[in-house]
């Protein structure tokens, strides 16, 4: 469980230097305590045992019991070299035929930490160290040792030892653990970035078609309102009412595509347009005043063929941006023909105009823009191939097809 940042647990973390120094006082006290208490002889009469001979420790084996065990204030910094520094005089104290104290507990202790913070070669070194003290302490002591007790110091370091590289190991894993997570919550976060970056752009290309196609046919029909006005308000009652309804139809339209926005609750989306609303979108075209043909080859009975649905709406929107650059420069006299052919495994979409009516408005000098380049970019997502320019003969057109792969 990881610490919070200010807690206790927290600040020992960050200060380990003043924990390990509290620990080494106490280990050295109780060492000092014991090597008194077995020097008097106190301890042997309280267990009703006769001591033999007892021998007071002095002053040097006192100085050297303690260099034994305060080196484990360094456990943590310097193990390695905290630990050499305790072996040399623990072997001293078994030359001197003096009591170590804990100075065996510090040995160990030391050979833990090394083994726990500390790579693989500096935790070898430390058990390397540990044996040949243990080995020249035995050597030099004057109480032969029994097969028995070698065997059980040898055993009790290597515990000490593996538990170090366990934990070490478990720690190491545990920080790749957090590592990890870090990197895939950044992928995640990358992830989600990208996601809204390209939703967003998708609902601008939407918004700008709509709002193009419709805003386009609304001002033409306008202008033609405005002209037949005075002459026959009848025809400009007519247009009127198709201007209000177009922008009804506008404004279902954008709903539908900003209600995916909406984060206070579900959005109420309807369907998308899709090729079977061609012949409306025609239809509203010969209205606006651009006389338009649609032609439908492959499909069953002359109807649109089905499509997969994204492909469905990257057709229809191609033809809707093609019809309204057509409505916006192509002029009042411009015809223009809308063909769709689905063979073999793709269908191709083609629209045209004559483009043989006036030259387009100032403020509008060129037949391509924003609605073009998001073209570019719904066929291109479809892995499909476009062609825009000039048509032979004069005029505009829009060839794409889309690969279509087999339900």
């Amino acid at each position: 469980m990881r610490s919070t940042p200010g807690s206790a647990r927290s600040s020992i973390r960050s200060h380990p230097l003043i924990t390990d120094s509290a620990v080494a006082a106490v280990l050295t006290a109780a060492s000092l305590a014991l090597i008194l208490l077995l020097g008097d002889g106190l301890i042997e009469s309280w267990a009703g045992v006769p001591a033999v001979e007892p021998r007071a420790p002095g002053a040097l084996g006192l100085v050297l019991a303690v260099l034994c065990t305060l080196p484990v204030a360094l456990r943590r910094r310097y193990p390695l070299i905290a630990l050499a520094f305790a072996t040399l005089p623990e072997v001293a104290l078994h030359a001197f035929d003096l009591n170590p104290g804990l100075g065996g507990v510090a040995t160990l202790i030391l050979l833990y930490s090394a083994a726990a913070h500390r790579g693989f070669a500096v935790s070898l070194i430390a058990l390397s160290v540990t044996g040949l003290g243990y080995a020249v302490g035995a050597l030099l002591g004057d109480e032969p040792l029994s097969w028995a007790d070698h065997v059980i110091a040898v055993v009790v370091a290597m515990l000490c030892w593996i538990g170090g590289r366990s934990v070490r190991l478990r720690r190491a894993y545990l920080a790749e653990l957090v590592d990890r997570t870090d990197r895939l919550e950044r992928a995640r976060e990358a992830d989600t970035r990208a996601a809204r970056a390209e939703e967003r752009s998708r609902i601008a290309r939407e918004l700008h078609d709509v709002v193009a196609h419709h805003v386009s046919v609304m001002t033409v029909q306008a202008a033609a309102a405005r002209k037949m006005l005075a002459v026959k308000p009848d025809v400009a009652r007519d247009a009127l009412s198709a201007i209000e309804e177009m922008g009804r139809t506008a404004m279902a339209e954008m709903r539908n595509i900003v209600g995916v926005l909406r984060t206070d609750g579900p959005a109420e989306l309807g369907p998308q347009p899709g090729m079977q609303d061609v012949p409306t979108l025609v239809d509203q075209m010969r209205e606006a005043g651009l006389r338009t043909e649609l032609s439908v080859e492959g499909g069953a009975g002359g109807n649109l063929p089905a499509l997969p649905p994204g492909v469905d709406l990257a057709a229809y929107r191609l033809i809707q941006e093609a019809l309204t650059n057509s409505l916006r420069h192509a002029g009042p006299a411009a015809r223009a023909w809308v063909t769709v052919r689905r063979e073999g495994g793709e269908l191709r979409v083609h629209v045209e105009d004559d483009g043989r009516g006036p030259a387009p408005e100032p403020e509008l000098p060129t037949r391509t823009g924003h609605g073009l380049v998001g073209i570019k970019e719904r066929v291109a997502l479809y892995g499909g191939v476009l062609r825009i320019g000039p048509r032979d003969g004069g005029g505009f057109e829009v060839n794409a097809r889309f690969p279509l792969k087999d339900r």
